[in-house]
């Protein structure tokens, strides 16, 4: 069914931390696709600007006064279209005058829309616009929390995630980091006297730990859950290593800091010794040559994937891929600022023979739209383990693998 753009309207709300973000709805006279834009904490230096001078209320005019005159009137189901018209109305290089939180919340809001009026799923209808074929993602719930999302006393390394590996379905898949992170927190609880129930930002448990200590907990808890549920459950890391660069080493508060060479070398340990299945961020940045190394080292045993280094950008992925600095890449829409561009970058990773990770953000809203993203085109989700915002990504995928009976995207070996 034909449809056409009659309204477009801005909203403020909160995110996850309680702090301000922009929600669009796209109006196509009473079909209304709606989304509401997150934001990140460890934000990588090459990712499209969030918000502009003057913050979501800058944003929501600029919306209300340039965006909304040149989309009435126009065909959702144009969707690249639109995008490109975004960044042009933008002007810029990294969307710092429209901010990325608005330009994706228009994006997504429109397609979001089109997909309605057409009668599919949002995953349908992006399966259809990349011709992909819909599949559950293996989901990495965050476990223990450290880094700039726990704050002085925690563990360096940010995130210690789980993932399923060979669940007979998503539903007992996300239903099993959920477990783990339920038998973690009891375990913290009997070992750590002092602990008291803190969490993150992504409401992974927050300790005092060494990097050493975190992993022996998770593969106690997952040792556990494991032999519960009847399938495996493996470790997984993102460390953000380019918070703890200094430009010079890699500064860890409870060990020795370390230059490139003994970063390379102690993540290849941890990956050896706690048989990590994906490992996120394990060097800085900038540094493609240190990520290729890694790669070529350890890649055959573990997913090594890119976030911060590739920041969801078609370009920084090419050039990536052809020293094979990773074999995975994260995707996060609103570091590019289009569904569009999103896409594109998913494709240059899928001709490369990568894996690529659709991700939430550490300051989130309930929108699901990334689990649609996720089912159509990338074979795992990295949204957390529990809480409202994550839960309504993984509480998604379920309704998504209920209606549609689609597969388990990969299994690991």
């Amino acid at each position: 069914m034909k449809g056409e753009i009659k309204d477009i309207r801005t909203r403020k709300l909160l995110n996850s931390r309680g702090e301000e973000t922009i929600e669009v709805e796209v109006d196509l006279g009473g079909v209304v696709g709606r989304f509401s834009s997150p934001s990140g904490a460890s934000v990588g230096e090459h990712e499209a600007v969030a918000l502009p001078e003057g913050g979501v209320d800058k944003s929501m005019d600029l919306i209300d006064n340039e965006v909304k005159p040149r989309l009435l009137g126009r065909d959702p189901t144009e969707q690249f279209e639109i995008d490109s018209l975004l960044k042009e109305i933008d002007g810029t290089e990294n969307f710092s005058r429209l901010g990325s939180n608005a330009s994706t919340a228009v994006s997504i809001a429109t397609a979001k829309a089109a997909a309605k009026n057409e009668g599919m799923f949002l995953y349908e209808y992006i399966s259809v616009l990349t011709g992909s074929n819909p599949s559950i993602p293996l989901p990495l719930g965050n476990i223990i929390e450290g880094g700039e999302h726990a704050g002085e006393g925690a563990t360096e390394i940010q995130e210690f995630l789980t993932i399923p590996v060979n669940p007979p379905s998503g539903q007992q898949a996300v239903f099993a980091n959920a477990l783990v992170h339920h038998e973690v927190g009891r375990i913290l609880s009997k070992e750590i006297p002092s602990f008291g129930g803190g969490k993150g930002d992504e409401l992974g448990w927050v300790a005092p730990l060494t990097t050493e200590a975190a992993l022996e907990i998770l593969q106690k808890a997952i040792g556990k859950i494991s032999d519960k549920v009847g399938f495996e459950i493996k470790t997984s890391l993102d460390v953000a290593a380019s918070e703890m660069w200094d430009g010079s080493v890699y500064k860890y508060r409870r060990d020795n800091d370390r230059d490139t060479e003994s970063q390379i070398e102690f993540i290849t340990q941890l990956i050896n010794d706690y048989d990590l299945y994906y490992v996120e961020d394990p060097l800085d940045e900038n540094d493609f040559e240190g990520f290729s190394k890694l790669t070529k080292k350890i890649g055959d045993k573990s997913l090594i994937c890119g976030d911060d280094i590739f920041t969801t950008n078609k370009e920084r992925i090419q050039r990536g891929m052809e020293i094979g600095a990773a074999n995975t890449v994260l995707i996060k829409p609103n570091q590019i600022g289009t569904l569009k561009d999103t896409l594109k970058a998913i494709e240059v990773a899928e001709k490369n023979n990568c894996y690529t990770a659709v991700s939430h953000r550490s300051g989130e809203t309930t929108d699901s739209a990334i689990a649609h993203i996720a089912v159509a085109c990338s074979e795992i989700i990295k949204t957390g383990a529990i809480g409202g915002e994550r839960t309504a990504k993984l509480n998604e995928l379920i309704r998504i693998e209920e209606n549609g009976n689609i597969p388990v995207a990969i299994t690991g070996d």
